[in-house]
């Protein structure tokens, strides 16, 4: 995904894989728990958001609240504010995460 061909931000490697599962599943299918998810990828809270979120974005699962997240029937194509909010906060956590990795890199004796 990266121009450099650097490793992909944590939340699109999220993504990325529950979007194959996807395609296995049938509309109304449950996705794992947020804890399983995190303990699958072994990733933060906030990166397994980042990835369902994209997700929702892009209308693939719906969010039914704490009963978890589904996969979508394709009939909700309607995406409003709060959907492209989650999606432009994913993308900025994404980012922050690869800045943080550049960061790291180019700085190997610390400060």
């Amino acid at each position: 995904m990266t121009a450099t061909g650097g490793p992909k931000p944590k939340a699109v490697q999220v993504a990325d894989a529950l979007r194959d599962d996807i395609r296995r599943m049938k509309p109304g299918d449950k996705l794992p728990s947020q804890r399983e998810l995190m303990d699958r990828f072994g990733f933060a809270s906030q990166t397994i958001q980042n990835g369902l979120a994209a997700l929702r974005a892009e209308g693939l699962i719906v969010s039914a609240g704490n009963l978890g997240n589904f996969v979508s029937d394709g009939s909700s194509s309607t995406s409003d504010v709060r959907d492209d909010i989650k999606e432009i906060r994913s993308q900025l956590q994404a980012l922050t995460e690869r800045v943080a990795a550049l960061e790291e890199r180019s700085n190997p004796g610390g400060a």
